[in-house]
């Protein structure tokens, strides 16, 4: 009922749809997803001949919507995104005007209007002018317009916006028993609306379409390509001496510098340790006369006291694979409490 190819459209020299192609299947619900500005609505007003299309071509119910524009009008019911209403007129005033231009004869137009008054729960407000109705009264009155003349394609733009959560459930078991009569192309960014309602989802981004299927197809293709990254910052427990030059205390200093570039931390860090070569770290010297922080070497840069126990070394080497910045280790363990 929708065939779309490689279609294209500009605004001045910005592109808003890019390429794209999709095809919607007579009695289909399919969801077109994506965030705001991703190229829905520009998608949707070509299909539905408010505005043409850069390149590409379109088909609707088997017609062009270049070259037969009011052919592709009479086979679609369309719910804008900011719905255009004559607010001074009263609701059966509208739908009765509205029913005279799609060319419902006298004689069917108030059928039409009671049924849609009937499937869109509008039938409380029928004779109250528009203006004087909720948005969410104002997006019903222009759904009963979309359906008034039972077009076999629905191309809805967001249809729940300014509902209610109970409207919201209503409507969207409302376009679910349309589904087998009509064709239906709605758009929205909210995922879980779309999964409930649709059979398939289109999801463009940046104009782009950059995935088709169902909801799980969908979810099987994100699975495979899962890469999570986990990023872990450690903090120093009270009695850890940081980056050899500081009494005990949480390694603020050195947390901080490791979240700067990694130019900058390593100066900051470079710096620290030379400050410790020179100076002996509070605490005093060990038995042996040493005071208890030793210089890196080429084949270990993170040195751990020998008087560290087995716990210390563990808690040791992870926090300086998480800190170290390339110029010696961000933390010592201290002493245990034997040797203190």
């Amino acid at each position: 009922m929708i065939d779309v190819q490689n279609l294209t459209k500009y605004y001045g020299r910005v592109c808003a749809v890019r390429g794209i192609s999709f095809h919607v299947r007579e009695g289909e619900i399919v969801g077109f997803l994506g965030p705001n500005g991703a190229g829905k609505t520009t998608t949707l007003r070509v299909l539905t001949c408010y505005h043409p299309a850069t390149s590409g071509t379109a088909k609707v119910a088997g017609h062009d919507v270049f070259r037969e524009s009011l052919q592709v009008r009479q086979n679609i019911g369309y719910l804008p995104e900011s719905v255009p209403l004559y607010l001074e007129m009263r609701v059966i005033e509208y739908l009765k005007f509205r029913a005279k231009l799609r060319g419902i004869p006298p004689a069917r137009r108030q059928a039409a209007i009671d049924r849609v008054a009937e499937l869109c729960w509008i039938r409380d407000v029928i004779r109250r002018p528009i203006g004087q109705l909720s948005k969410g009264y104002r997006q019903r009155v222009a759904l009963a317009d979309a359906l008034l003349h039972d077009p076999p394609v629905l191309i809805l733009d967001e249809p729940t916006v300014g509902l209610d959560p109970a409207q919201i459930r209503e409507t969207r078991s409302l376009i679910r028993s349309l589904a087998p009569a009509h064709t239906i192309l709605f758009s929205s960014h909210i995922l879980p609306e779309v999964e409930a309602i649709c059979d398939r989802i289109l999801i463009i981004h940046q104009g782009r379409l950059i995935a088709s299927g169902t909801a799980e197809e969908l979810r099987s293709r994100a699975a495979d390509g899962v890469c999570v990254v986990a990023e872990v910052r450690a903090t120093c427990a009270t009695g850890w001496r940081a980056c050899a030059a500081r009494t005990a205390g949480p390694c603020a200093s050195c947390a901080a510098s490791c979240r700067r570039s990694k130019t900058s931390s390593s100066r900051s860090c470079s710096k620290r340790a030379s400050k410790a070569r020179k100076r002996p770290a509070a605490g005093g010297q060990k038995a042996d006369g040493s005071d208890g922080v030793r210089e890196p070497t080429s084949e270990s840069r993170r040195p751990v006291p020998d008087s560290a126990g087995p716990r210390g070394l563990i808690l040791h080497s992870a926090f300086c694979t998480l800190h170290s910045c390339g110029a010696g280790p961000c933390v010592t363990p201290p002493r245990s409490s034997s040797a203190s």
